[in-house]
């Protein structure tokens, strides 16, 4: 099959598989009770509770409900967020873009120690690196998120005080426009050097704790895969014609070796998302992992649709993506098959 065609397919099922998803998420957080609550006050009488609940279609039955809700999704209209005191729609850019900055640089963190890691381990199989590489992902792996971010906090915030908390400081951040909302893109739009290493310093901590975990599973499926390729024909053969081990490693074993590695990595950076929400909540990180918290605990049904619609559509393009990668790395991949 065509990588186009491929694709067109995939797009088109895609809002199938969204329409499900909705279908599910919509039924199980309206049994867990009605989401009137976000809309009320104390001061309320049992009329106005009742007014309120017709004007949002409450009082019908869950199918009308959810087309109701449908509706309003496809006019980009998300509902009322009772966290956040707004609509949804209004909210979730700047809680998106926050929350993209430190997927994204959390993502580079574990890309690239991954990788490297993985490389090293595998061409010094059973040597002191090797060992100690393993070392470091197995801690990684086994380390939870949250104890993990904490135990950073203390020592590097609470204790030497070399990294803040928070995404910025306030009186350099409100010197400068921001039409991205992704402070690193703004500060170098801006041209404010400051407010650039600003950024970058209050992403330290948090992008090491959310990438953490990604660099073990990275390097250990770089590890192996590397190993694997290093012991084939094709690898003997090319030092066989006399090319130099770095060549050998880059063109051949790395390449084929990085196949199997696109796709842990690809869903690795997808599961970033969801392990935002304890990154966001030790490092007050003012992103959508942290409104979803407040979210769950308040019983805001609109902003935990919206969320769980979101990660839903990172997953399927992410798995789209590491097709895609899969098959230009690999001739051999034949998509639809």
């Amino acid at each position: 099959m065509q990588l186009r065609d491929y694709i067109i397919r995939r797009l088109i099922v895609l809002p199938i598989l969204l329409l499900g998803v909705s279908i599910i998420v919509f039924s199980l957080t309206r049994i867990a009770g009605s989401p009137v609550g976000v809309y009320l006050s104390h001061e309320m009488s049992a009329a106005e509770v009742l007014q309120i609940e017709q004007r949002f279609n409450l009082d019908k039955p869950l199918p009308v409900q959810y087309f109701y809700w449908l509706k309003g999704v496809f006019q980009g209209d998300f509902g009322w967020s009772g966290v956040a005191s707004a609509p949804v729609a209004d909210v979730f850019p700047a809680k998106f873009a926050a929350t993209m900055e430190l997927s994204i640089t959390s993502a580079i963190v574990a890309v690239a120690l991954g990788l490297w890691l993985g490389t090293y381990a595998g061409v010094r199989r059973n040597k002191m690196p090797d060992h100690i590489t393993r070392i470091v992902a197995v801690s990684a792996a086994s380390l939870p998120l949250f104890w993990f971010g904490i135990l950073l906090l203390i020592v590097f915030w609470a204790n030497l005080g070399w990294f803040p908390v928070g995404r910025s400081t306030n009186d350099i951040w409100e010197s400068i426009a921001h039409p991205t909302g992704f402070y690193i893109i703004d500060s170098i739009l801006a041209g404010s050097l400051t407010a650039l290493l600003d950024a970058l310093w209050h992403l330290v901590l948090p992008s090491i704790t959310l990438g953490f975990g990604g660099v073990a599973i990275i390097a250990r499926m770089m590890r192996s895969s590397l190993i694997e390729e290093l012991q084939q024909d094709y690898v003997d053969a090319a030092r066989a014609k006399g090319l130099p081990e770095r060549l050998v490693l880059k063109r051949h074993a790395k390449r084929n070796a990085l196949v199997p590695t696109v796709t842990v990595i690809g869903l690795t950076i997808a599961f970033l998302m969801q392990g935002a929400i304890a990154a966001e909540i030790i490092f007050r990180w003012p992103g959508l992992g942290r409104w979803m918290a407040d979210a769950v605990v308040r019983g805001d049904q609109a902003t935990i649709m919206t969320y769980v619609l979101f990660t839903s559509v990172l997953f399927l393009l992410a798995n789209l993506v590491v097709d895609i990668i899969y098959a230009k790395l690999d001739p051999r991949v034949r998509l639809g098959d």
